[in-house]
């Protein structure tokens, strides 16, 4: 076919056009890294296994907060090389909506290399349909993504480079798949913003209650549960969206994506049977998980890598349409932790916007190496708002005081020290669980932490036994002999936190003086 231009998208030798799903699978499993599972579904095995934090920058001539930046001469430069590229390629085109909302959808599309058809094919399935084929006649935000070629100069000769000016993102030299889906949504983001909302890193779920059903947003670094915690049944409840909402000043929350992009570790029928099923069906992609060569599954192995993903479409689970989700009454904080931060606390408007900015959590493979096992503070657990962070806390004390939430903060990891440390415990999933229903349902028992301020639970329907420790760090520090290193953490921690925050001179004053 001679050379195609397709819209403002830069020409390739030969553009697939919005395959179907059944043609992009075709593409993907004739990959040479694609391996056949015993589910019927095609798994890839990937060179780069996590997003490249250190090799993303946005456009600007200026310093935007602690982003990497890329002047607009060199972005142009790599533009040009890499639509030089482009021009002996055969390309795919896919193109769909961010959120289902006509209210406030966006028009996306991603133009990838068709030799690596899994990216489109997975893409695909979080994008909601556009309808007929150009129906998309806004501004369109765009990945313009070349998996295969080199970005001398920059690291791992890897680069991800979002101009936020023009809605497009340039990715070179990376094969996963995280790097579309958040390509897209980086620039979306800012859009958010700029319209009077704020972007949430965050799933939602509808839960079932005798007084009617309740929506809970569960913000949280990717990583660290907030799949699991979207996804767990409570009450029957229904997942509505798994990575990112947009919250706007009239108390709409709006979702972004029609499927999931779920990490695989330790997944289990048991534990998470809706995670598991979705990821077990011929339709869904699987990525750089563990199999032998009979084609046999193991979700538990991480010797290539413990950031194996899924993705699969909303469609094939049950769940809410996104456009039906009630006004979100709760918003879940998920910190996964190992010291002192209890299983549940209730946080205060001030208080919620000083942890929703702090965003504490322990680092996970999915941010890579720089980040897992570390102990991090992302402002929104989003490190994919392309702004100063200051404006993250801002806007979000602005909108509660416009439409207040109940907010939490979720300890996901443990109390009392890691796991080979004697007399810690896990807060496991069915803890979470119980926990996320008793606030639904309200019946929970609270009393004030008389350290940090907030309220924590005295009782929780389900969690009984030795298991309450989980709930008041100070008893269980106590009940182990360990007092004087609890109250060291205490005063680490609210030293630390005031630190940070002073470090975001946008950040409102009643903000930073919450912890």
């Amino acid at each position: 076919m001679s050379p195609t231009l397709v819209r403002d998208l830069p020409v390739a030798q030969n553009v697939r056009l919005n395959p179907t799903a059944a043609e992009l699978r075709e593409l993907a499993d004739a990959m040479p890294n694609a391996q056949q599972t015993e589910f019927g579904n095609v798994n890839l095995q990937t060179r780069v296994v996590s997003r490249s934090k250190l090799s993303t920058f946005l456009v600007s001539e200026t310093p935007i907060g602690t982003h990497q930046v890329l002047s607009r001469a060199d972005f142009d430069r790599e533009a040009a090389r890499q639509d030089a590229y482009i021009a002996d390629q055969d390309m795919v085109l896919v193109e769909g909506w961010i959120g289902n909302d006509p209210k406030y959808r966006v028009p996306a599309r991603l133009y990838v290399e068709a030799s690596n058809a899994n990216i489109a094919g997975m893409q695909r399935q979080l994008y909601f349909e556009p309808g007929a084929h150009g129906d998309l006649d806004q501004q369109v935000l765009t990945v313009i993504y070349t998996p295969n070629l080199a970005a001398p100069g920059y690291p791992d000769d890897r680069l991800i480079a979002t101009d936020l000016e023009n809605g497009v993102t340039r990715v070179f030299n990376s094969d996963y798949f995280g790097e579309s889906k958040k390509g897209n949504l980086r620039q979306w983001n800012k859009l958010v913003y700029d319209r009077g909302g704020i972007p949430l890193h965050a799933g939602a779920k509808v839960i079932p209650t005798a007084n009617g059903d309740r929506t809970a947003m569960i913000v949280g670094l990717s990583g660290t549960g907030k799949t699991t915690t979207t996804f767990t049944k409570q009450n029957g409840s229904l997942p509505v969206q798994d990575d990112f909402l947009a919250w706007w000043p009239n108390g709409d929350v709006s979702a972004t994506e029609a499927g999931c992009f779920a990490k695989t570790f330790a997944l289990s029928a048991e534990d998470e049977p809706t995670i598991h099923g979705a990821s077990t069906r011929a339709e869904a992609y699987l990525e750089n998980v563990s199999q032998d060569e009979q084609g046999n599954v193991d979700f538990f192995d991480t010797s290539y890598t413990p950031n194996g993903r899924s993705t699969f479409s909303f469609s094939t689970i049950e769940a809410a349409d996104a456009r039906a989700m009630a006004n979100a009454s709760i918003l879940l904080i998920l910190n996964k932790n190992d010291n002192v931060i209890p299983a549940v606390s209730k946080l205060t408007n001030e208080q919620a916007a000083a942890f929703f900015q702090l965003g504490e959590t322990t680092g996970t493979s999915a941010g890579g190496s720089s980040e897992e096992g570390k102990f991090l503070r992302v402002p929104g657990t989003n490190p994919f708002f392309p702004m100063p962070h200051g404006l993250q806390g801002n806007r979000f004390l602005e909108l509660m005081q416009q439409n207040p939430l109940e907010v939490y903060v979720l300890n996901t990891g443990r109390v009392g020290g890691k796991d080979d440390v004697e007399g810690s415990l896990k807060v496991r999933i069915p803890h979470s669980s119980a926990i996320v229903k008793a606030i639904a349902e309200g019946t929970i028992e609270w009393k004030q932490d008389e350290d940090f301020g907030y309220e924590i639970a005295a009782s929780v329907p389900g969690i009984e036994g030795a298991d309450a420790a989980i709930l008041d760090p100070k008893a269980l520090y106590a009940q182990l002999d360990r007092s004087e290193e609890y109250m060291k953490w205490v005063d680490r921690l609210k030293a630390e936190r005031r630190a940070f925050l002073a470090t975001f001179p946008e950040l409102r004053d009643e903000i930073k003086n919450a912890v």
